[in-house]
């Protein structure tokens, strides 16, 4: 038994280290990816495929839930994965590379400036048309990619840049929440939002009362009801992840992040790839691509998230708000901007809301945002890792830098 147990050591170590790599994620996700476009595109299989995605669930519809495997997946599932999110913000916010105001001030500025800039530029091309109701789509940034990618470069991105592009991420995930809740709802019923209002409340003082092991289990459950409260409210219903994350305690992000890691990387998000991802490529979806939807979503994504970044650390720096460290150039700034126009997931997630009922628009704004963030994670990738501006060696010596220097 002892020698059975010596050799799976090897593999389980090797297994947990593949898990807890970003790039494990990236790679997973855009394996889901092509094998969602390329069954959905078989002539044989893709009205098959489609289907699963939009069978009915039995007796959700008459219970007033999701009631489809796609809208169980976006509205129930993906709450677990903004509970994730959310905590891995506050996690930051309060003793992470957040915590300070002047480690706070130059990425959330550049997210704000890095949500704004593609918002600004989507409506220059789609604004006044039936496709504006898709300003928010270019806005967001996938960190589960752009981490990825900063695993994939190594010592080409320096430590300091590493931790700002990190935190930019994490800052413009909080944005994409609140966009979603404030702007992609319904009508808000008070009821409801009484509701949600009431269990906050209580499962505030269950964390902060009651043992770990208890106010957990009674913290799922009174979870579960606020999800569905959230869900009747107006406000779309994946915010309730956010909520519980944010009255959780501090001292039990790390459990339950550790809990979740696995079940959120790498069965949720990959099964939000495969049912998001099922986009006919037809002429019609093709034409679309010349459209002031698809432009919008492209330039906003490719342009504007690279331009509202530097716009932003440029204007801090000349208002000597912050200084830029030595191992940091300009253009390397304009690599990281170029990796936080990978939008997937969250620009999909959006595109899904601002387009509802109609599966052509939704296509052709899905598909921009895949041709949007291969372009972005490409160049970004060749810009970084192959930019001269840095020798290996500095890198080698590169020490942490005072939170107002980058």
């Amino acid at each position: 038994m002892s020698s059975q147990t010596t050799s799976l050591q090897p593999s389980t170590s090797k297994f947990q280290r593949m898990i807890h790599d970003s790039r494990s994620l990236g790679v997973l996700l855009l394996l889901c990816t092509l094998v969602s476009l390329i069954l959905t595109n078989i002539e044989s299989i893709g009205v098959h495929y489609a289907t699963l995605w939009n069978l009915e669930i039995p007796g959700f519809h008459q219970l007033h839930l999701p009631h489809t495997v796609s809208h169980f997946i976006n509205d129930a599932l993906m709450t677990i994965f903004f509970f994730h999110v959310a905590m891995d913000i506050k996690r930051e916010a309060t003793v992470g590379e957040l915590s300070t105001p002047s480690r706070m001030m130059l990425p959330a500025v550049a997210a704000l400036f890095g949500v704004a800039f593609p918002a600004l530029i989507f409506m220059l091309f789609a604004g006044g048309t039936a496709y504006s109701s898709g300003w928010a789509i270019p806005t967001a940034t996938d960190i589960a990619f752009v981490l990825g990618m900063v695993s994939l470069l190594g010592k080409a991105v320096p430590h300091s840049l590493k931790v700002f592009l990190t935190a930019l991420a994490i800052i413009d995930d909080l944005c994409a929440i609140l966009i979603i809740a404030l702007f992609y709802g319904s009508a808000l019923s008070l009821p409801w939002l009484l509701g949600v209002a009431i269990l906050a409340v209580v499962i505030y003082y269950v964390n902060r009362y009651l043992p770990h092991r208890a106010s957990a289990v009674i913290m799922i459950i009174l979870g579960m009801v606020m999800w569905y409260c959230m869900y009747r409210s107006g406000i779309h219903a994946s915010f309730a992840g956010v909520i519980l994350a944010f009255l959780l305690p501090t001292n039990k992000l790390t459990a339950f992040e550790t809990k979740l890691h696995f079940p959120v990387n790498f069965i949720i998000v990959p099964i939000f790839a495969l049912a998001n991802t099922s986009i006919v490529i037809s002429a019609a979806s093709v034409a679309g691509l010349s459209s002031p939807l698809s432009l919008g979503i492209i330039l906003g994504l490719f342009i504007g998230k690279p331009l509202g970044i530097t716009t932003a650390v440029y204007l801090m720096i000349r208002l000597r708000l912050v200084r830029l460290g030595r191992q940091i150039n300009w253009l390397q700034f304009i690599g990281v901007g170029f990796l936080a126009g990978i939008g997937f997931t969250m620009s999909i997630f959006v595109s899904i809301l601002a387009f509802p009922g109609n599966d052509m628009l939704r296509d052709i704004a899905k598909l921009s945002v895949l041709i949007a963030s291969a372009v972005a994670m490409t160049v970004g990738f060749i810009w970084l890792k192959y930019f001269p501006g840095m020798k290996n060696d500095q890198l080698s010596r590169e020490k942490e830098t005072d939170p107002e220097t980058i």
